[in-house]
C-alpha cells in the first residue's frame, strides 16, 4: 500500500534508469509515470497534473532545459529536479535559473535523492497552505466582514476603502473590543500590498527586553539563549503591512529606535551590524490617549506625528446600537455551526435585552456572550435566560435579584437561583417547563429548588 498519492513523472530516454526509478520511487510509496523525451512530458503536463517531475538534461528531441522552460510556462508551481550524467558548473546555472527546484548528478545518491523529492513535497504543501492561509485571512479581513450599517461604521469603511490603496502609515483608535485589528487587515488586503504579508505583534504582550528582538530580530549569541539567528518582524512583514497594537505601550528606548526605523527604512539585529533594507507599510492601533501620554512624557510626539498619518477611529458599540442585531446573527451563525447546532435567531426580548445593554467590552464582549449563549442553550431561539449579562448597563439602574442585592454582586450560586427563580415565574410554576427551558433533567430542578430551599 502506497503511503502517499504523490505523483512523479520521470523524463529520461535511457530506460534501464526509468525502470530502476520506477521501482525505487514505488518503494518509497510514490505513484510514478514515466516517458523517454522532453517533447511527450510537455504533452503529458498539458493532459494532466503531478506533484513533481524528475529530468534528465540529455535527450533526442528537446532536452530537458528546453522542456523546463515550456513545463513551467504551462504550471509555474511543479518543482522540477533535472539529472545529469554531465555535470557542470554552466548547466547546473541555467537549470537553476530555468526554474529548476534542484540539480542532481548521475550516478544518483538514493539518500540525496529521496531526501530532495521529500523536501520539495514539504515545499509544495507549504506553499498551498501559505495560499489557502491568505486566502482565508483575505476573506476573514474583507470589507464585507466589518459588519455594520451604522453612519459611524460606513463612515469608517469609506475612509478604509480611500486609505487602502495608498502606502500612508494609519493609526487606529478606539477602545478595547472594538475591532481594530479587523480594520487594519481590511486595510492590507484591500490594499496593492494584498499578496503580501500581514504580520501582527502586541506590543503589551511582549516584556521590553523581548521586544526589540521581535521587531528587528537577533544573531546566534546576541544575548543567553540566542541559539540561533531569528528574524524580526519587520523582515518578515517586508513587502507587506506591519500591525503593531497597542502601540502606546512600547518603551520609549524602543520608540526611539521605531523613530529611526521610520525614517531610515532599514533595520539591523540585535547583536548583528548587516543593515536591511525593508519596504513594510506600518498600521498602528492603540485604545489610550496618546495626547495625554505625550503630556505626561510617556509617548514620543515626533513619533506621533508620524504614525498618525492617516487616523481612523472607530466607534464603541454603545454609540451604534443599530449595529447590535446584525453582529449577534452573525456570531449566532458563526458559533452556531461551530458547535455543530440549530440555533435559528433571537427572542425579541433576548435581542432587546441586547440592544439596551452598553456593552463594555464592546463587540468582543457581544461575541463571547453570543458564543456561551449558543453552547448552553437547548431551544432553537435564544432568550433573553440564555445571556446573562452581569455586568450594570451605565444607561440603567443595577438590576436587582429576588433577594435584593444587585446582580453584578452576586456569587455565581445566587445567579444560579435568580435564574431559576425568573424561569418559574415565566412559566407559572410549571415546574416541567422550567426544567425544558434550562435544559436540566425535572430531577435535577429538584434538587437545585431543594438546595436553595426554594421547596422543602
Amino acid at each position: 500500500m502506497k503511503k502517499n498519492k504523490a505523483s512523479i513523472l520521470i523524463v529520461d530516454d535511457d530506460k534501464a534508469h526509468r525502470t530502476m526509478l520506477n521501482a525505487l520511487l514505488d518503494g518509497w510509496g510514490y505513484e510514478t509515470f514515466e516517458t523517454q523525451d522532453g517533447a511527450a512530458a510537455i504533452e503529458l503536463v498539458h493532459e494532466r497534473h503531478f506533484d513533481m517531475i524528475l529530468m534528465d538534461v540529455r535527450m533526442l528531441k528537446i532536452s530537458g532545459l528546453e522542456a523546463l522552460e515550456k513545463i513551467k510556462q504551462i504550471n509555474p508551481a511543479i518543482p522540477v529536479i533535472i539529472m545529469t550524467a554531465y555535470a557542470s558548473v554552466e548547466t547546473a546555472v541555467s537549470a537553476l535559473k530555468a526554474g529548476a527546484y534542484d540539480y542532481l548528478t548521475k550516478p544518483l545518491d538514493f539518500d540525496t535523492l529521496k531526501f530532495t523529492i521529500e523536501r520539495s513535497m514539504e515545499h509544495i504543501l507549504l506553499k498551498e497552505e501559505n495560499r489557502m492561509l491568505k486566502e482565508s485571512l483575505g476573506k476573514h479581513f474583507d470589507r464585507q466582514n466589518i459588519i455594520g450599517q451604522s453612519a459611524a461604521m460606513k463612515n469608517i469603511l469609506e475612509k478604509v476603502m480611500q486609505v487602502a490603496p495608498s502606502e500612508a502609515t494609519v493609526m487606529i483608535t478606539g477602545e478595547s473590543g472594538t475591532g481594530k485589528e479587523l480594520i487594519a487587515g481590511a486595510i492590507h488586503f484591500n490594499s496593492p500590498r494584498k499578496d503580501g504579508p500581514f504580520i501582527k505583534i502586541n506590543c503589551a504582550a511582549i516584556t521590553e527586553t523581548l521586544l526589540e528582538s521581535e521587531l528587528f530580530g537577533h544573531e546566534k549569541g546576541a544575548f543567553t539563549g540566542a541559539d540561533r539567528r531569528k528574524d524580526g518582524k519587520f523582515y518578515l512583514a517586508n513587502r507587506g503591512s506591519l500591525f503593531l497594537d497597542e502601540v502606546s505601550e512600547m518603551p520609549i528606548t524602543m520608540q526611539v529606535k521605531l523613530m529611526r526605523v521610520l525614517q531610515e527604512r532599514e533595520i539591523t539585529r540585535v547583536g548583528g551590524e548587516e543593515v536591511i533594507k525593508i519596504d513594510v507599510r506600518l498600521i498602528v492601533a492603540t485604545n489610550k490617549n496618546l495626547h495625554e501620554m505625550i503630556q505626561r512624557g510617556s509617548f514620543r510626539e515626533d513619533l506621533y506625528y508620524r504614525l498618525n498619518v492617516v487616523n481612523l477611529e472607530v466607534p464603541p458599540l454603545s454609540k451604534r446600537k443599530e449595529d447590535i442585531p446584525l453582529l449577534a446573527q452573525h456570531f449566532l451563525n458563526i458559533f452556531s455551526e461551530k458547535n455543530r447546532k440549530k440555533i435559528n435567531g433571537f427572542t425579541p426580548r433576548a435581542m432587546d435585552h441586547l440592544i439596551q445593554y452598553d456593552w463594555p467590552g464592546n463587540v468582543r464582549e457581544l461575541m463571547n456572550l453570543i458564543e456561551r449563549g449558543v453552547v448552553l442553550s437547548q431551544s432553537n431561539y435564544l432568550d433573553k435566560i440564555d445571556l446573562p449579562i452581569l455586568n450594570k448597563p451605565s444607561s440603567q439602574r443595577p438590576a436587582t435579584n429576588f433577594e435584593g442585592t444587585q446582580e453584578e454582586d452576586a456569587s455565581l450560586d445566587q445567579v444560579e437561583k435568580n435564574t431559576i427563580l425568573r424561569t418559574l415565574e415565566q412559566e407559572d410554576g410549571n415546574k416541567s417547563a422550567t426544567a425544558r427551558k434550562l435544559g436540566i433533567t425535572r430531577k435535577t430542578l429538584h434538587k437545585k429548588l431543594k438546595k436553595y430551599g426554594i421547596m422543602p
